[in-house]
């Protein structure tokens, strides 16, 4: 029986994963994180799809202790969140929430341990990014190994978007027959609107960009999937 964890919020890239994920592994259980994020409509979302795509289990964990600890736009209704443009000209933007993928790893590793998971699945992406330097295929691999150390226990850490671009990963969801849940169920905007959300923010700028990519060269952008991958 092979099992998975997803880490799970309901955006485009988490979906996706999970999406793939239940054609891969028998069991798979989904874990989505409420941190006092600044929109929880997202923990909703989550349970809606983890439902409507039939995971095996999924759990919603409390661990509102990093909203005392994080102070981000995601985690302050008095940061605004910046626009794509402001995103790109700052250093490092206010949506990023510190020692966020750390815990979420973590903690995830550990439900995974509980459930007798091999891996654990999450859908952080190097390619299309705001810089955010838990994303990072070091951090992933370095955390992997210490989180194994401590378990006394092989757990994978599997990040399937890693070297995707959007475009890409519109495709994966495509590929799958799922390029209409994504575009409509998921919530990725920093503003917390559904679907296409604002239209304006950083996480929207990338999503948007990526399906027009896709939608203009689908044959394109899916033979570059298939070559990165191991679709057939």
């Amino acid at each position: 029986m092979k099992r998975a964890v997803v880490v799970f919020s309901g955006g485009q890239d988490s979906t996706t994963c999970l999406i793939q994920a239940l054609k891969t592994y028998d069991e798979v259980h989904c874990v989505t994180f409420d941190y006092g994020q600044r929109h929880r409509f997202e923990i909703e979302v989550a349970q809606k799809l983890s439902h409507s795509l039939e995971a095996t289990a999924h759990k919603v964990l409390d661990v509102t202790l990093l909203n005392e600890l994080a102070v981000s736009s995601l985690t302050r209704d008095n940061i605004p969140v910046p626009d794509y443009q402001e995103s790109e000209s700052s250093g490092l933007p206010s949506t990023f929430v510190p020692g966020r993928n750390i815990l979420f790893l973590t903690l995830a590793a550990i439900y995974a341990y509980q459930v007798q998971a091999e891996a654990v699945i999450t859908g952080v992406c190097e390619t299309d990014f705001s810089g955010y330097p838990d994303c990072r295929d070091e951090f992933v691999t370095a955390l992997n190994h210490a989180v194994n150390l401590g378990l006394a226990k092989d757990i994978r850490f599997e990040t399937p978007l890693m070297w995707l671009n959007k475009a890409q990963t519109w495709a994966l969801a495509d590929f799958y027959g799922h390029l209409d849940t994504i575009r409509q169920e998921t919530l990725t905007c920093y503003n917390g609107i559904q679907g296409d959300g604002c239209g304006e923010c950083a996480a929207c700028h990338l999503r948007s960009k990526g399906l027009n990519d896709y939608l203009s060269d689908k044959e394109t952008v899916l033979s570059s999937l298939k070559k990165m991958t191991k679709l057939i």
